[in-house]
């Protein structure tokens, strides 16, 4: 995909819009816009807006049932010609042909082996294994080496990890592991190119990483049409009860509001250091 470093960031509804997405591929990453459960065609319309000229590949990631209630939201996607697709949540794999046929690479997020396998069955050609860890939404079925290692072994397909992954030594780890990359949420969303509200993002860099929780709650109270098996994670507050930010559990090593830029190098960085000296 034309990429330098081996870090894609999460397409987070409300955090990865258009100008983190920017930012993390000229960083030499994947930088995804993230459309999540209230995604409109005009809001993509809006955020791709911001990735005109940019001149390295990008991504989008949808959530399928909101797709299908907005299929325009896929036109519009596949219209952008992104250099990978994401489509994740739904069991109905025919949107894998369309993009097909349209040029597109897509991915998926799974989190069993048996997920695994049905993606790759449906011709996907990229999967990222999302570890119980990680923030926002999910089905929190294994965490994420237990899950990465075994989809290695499943499929011969390229694997990125997420979840929990929030610093050099975590993406050395998976890196190690064997992952294509590492699908990174959390640490970008303290960013300053993220689209994430203030007080939010104070929330989330004064946080450790016992600070979050499974839930439900918000969905339903929006009334957002997510299955009962996939919660989100969220932080909590200090009677533990949850507060609506997403965030995974790699959120304690998340401590400065950072640029993309140096948030990138400090990972690639670090990363580095530690594979080379355990080799």
């Amino acid at each position: 995909m034309g990429i330098e470093v081996p870090i894609v960031n999460a397409p987070m509804g409300g955090a990865a819009g258009g100008r983190l997405a920017a930012a993390v591929s000229a960083a030499g990453g994947l930088g995804m816009i993230g459309m999540g459960s209230s995604a409109t065609p005009d809001q993509l319309r809006g955020e791709l807006a911001d990735l005109a000229g940019l001149g390295r590949p990008f991504g989008i990631g949808l959530v399928h049932w909101v797709m299908t209630e907005c299929p325009d939201l896929f036109d519009i996607a596949l219209a952008a010609e992104p250099a990978l697709l994401s489509v994740s949540f739904g069991a109905d794999w025919a949107w894998v042909t369309r993009a097909h046929d349209a040029g597109v690479t897509v991915a998926t997020q799974v989190a069993t082996v048996g997920d695994a396998l049905q993606a790759a069955d449906a011709g996907v050609d990229v999967l990222v294994a999302r570890g119980a860890e990680g923030g926002g939404h999910g089905r929190p079925a294994l965490g994420t080496l237990p899950l990465l290692t075994q989809v290695l072994d499943a499929v011969e397909l390229p694997v990125l990890a997420a979840g929990g992954i929030a610093s050099p030594r975590g993406l050395a780890a998976v890196l190690a592991a064997g992952a294509a990359a590492a699908w990174l949420g959390t640490v970008f969303t303290t960013c300053v190119e993220a689209s994430t509200p203030p007080q939010a993002r104070d929330q989330l860099l004064a946080a450790g990483g016992e600070n979050t929780t499974l839930t439900a709650e918000f969905d339903i109270r929006a009334g957002y049409h997510w299955p009962a098996d996939i919660p989100e994670r969220v932080l909590t507050d200090s009677t533990g009860a949850p507060t609506p930010v997403n965030a995974g559990q790699g959120v304690g090593m998340v401590k400065q509001p950072l640029t993309v830029a140096e948030t990138v190098s400090r990972l690639c960085w670090g990363a580095e250091a530690l594979l080379r000296r355990w080799s």
